[in-house]
Order: structure tokens, then sequence, then C-alpha cells
């Protein structure tokens, strides 16, 4: 069922209420990447993560969910996007900056 879940199908879950596990949401964030302009679709995948909306998540919850679930990343890997993600001093991942880092766009709001 999740296999041909896509970006719109997330939101319409999260709209409803739906609970969607962290390995399907990799596994369809892995299919927008492959598409044009995933930029709001990680935007968005971000924001999901976020859950209290304050624009952040913090580098440790990104690192423990790319390295431990769906098409897990190593270590280094995720370093790498951290280190051009810009994290923080605190720790926080910004979602827009990492949106941008990761896709080389800017967000169009």
């Amino acid at each position: 069922m999740y296999k041909k879940m896509k970006c719109g199908d997330i939101r319409f879950m999260k709209d409803r209420g739906g609970e969607l596990d962290f390995s399907t949401f990799l596994s369809v964030m892995h299919r927008q990447l492959q598409q044009e302009a995933p930029e709001e679709e990680i935007l968005e995948a971000l924001r999901m993560a976020d859950k209290e909306q304050k624009g952040f998540i913090l580098a440790s919850e990104l690192r423990a969910k790319l390295t431990g679930l769906g098409e897990r990343l190593t270590d280094r890997e995720v370093d790498e996007l951290l280190k051009e993600a810009g994290v923080g001093p605190d720790g926080r991942v910004y979602c827009e900056k990492f949106a941008k880092a990761v896709t080389g766009y800017s967000m169009k709001r």
C-alpha cells in the first residue's frame, strides 16, 4: 500500500490524524528526491518531524531517523548533510536552511 504513496498522501494522512511510520516517510522522500524540484516536499517532511512547529529539529533527532529507519544513511553521509546545512551551536537544524542546502534551491513561499 505504501509503496505507491506520494507526498500528497502524507498530507492527507496528516490532515486526517493518520499515523505514518518514519520508514514509510523516508521511502516517500527518497522517491521525491529523484523527481524535479523536491525542496518543498523535503521542507514539508521536516515540518512533520518538527512537532512543535518551531522551524527546527535537533540534529540528534534527524541523525537517529536518517541512520536508523527506512533507506538508512551512513553516519558519514549524515555528517556531510549536517555540515552542508550548517547546524547551529545549539544543535538545531533549521528546516528551510536544511531543505535549501540539500537541494540547492531557495524556498519559495
